[in-house]
């Protein structure tokens, strides 16, 4: 069984940064496709970026050039670095563990508690 814990949600100003972390006890780290998914109060859980074991990102379009995910295995730690904040961006994070490429909530099969991000205008 795999237990994630995300950590580093926040309040933030527009334009400003934060960076979300997610590691991971349990199961083979390396071995994993890990994702960030979001969702907001009414609106579906959306996958934001996802990343393969081997290290090769898919960004999600509205993230692309401001997010940038990576992961070290040596952790067991996958990081989301976002800048360039918009208020749109406010929503509960969610890190996810998978054995597949997929881009929806159902690839993945371990999830963590979620951190709120809120970005103010």
């Amino acid at each position: 069984q795999v237990q994630l814990v995300e950590s580093g949600g926040g309040l933030v100003q527009a334009g400003g940064s934060l960076r979300l972390s997610c590691t991971a006890s349990g199961g083979t780290f390396s071995s994993y496709t890990m994702a960030w998914f979001r969702q907001s109060p009414g609106n579906e859980r959306d996958v934001v970026v996802r990343i393969s074991w081997r290290g090769i990102p898919v960004y999600e379009e509205s993230v692309k050039g401001r997010f940038t995910i990576s992961r070290d295995n040596d952790r067991n730690t996958v990081y989301l670095q976002m800048g360039s904040l918009k208020p749109e961006d406010t929503a509960v994070y969610y890190c996810a563990a998978g054995t597949t490429f997929g881009s929806t909530p159902g690839s993945y099969d371990y999830w963590g508690q979620g951190t709120q991000v809120t970005v103010s205008s």
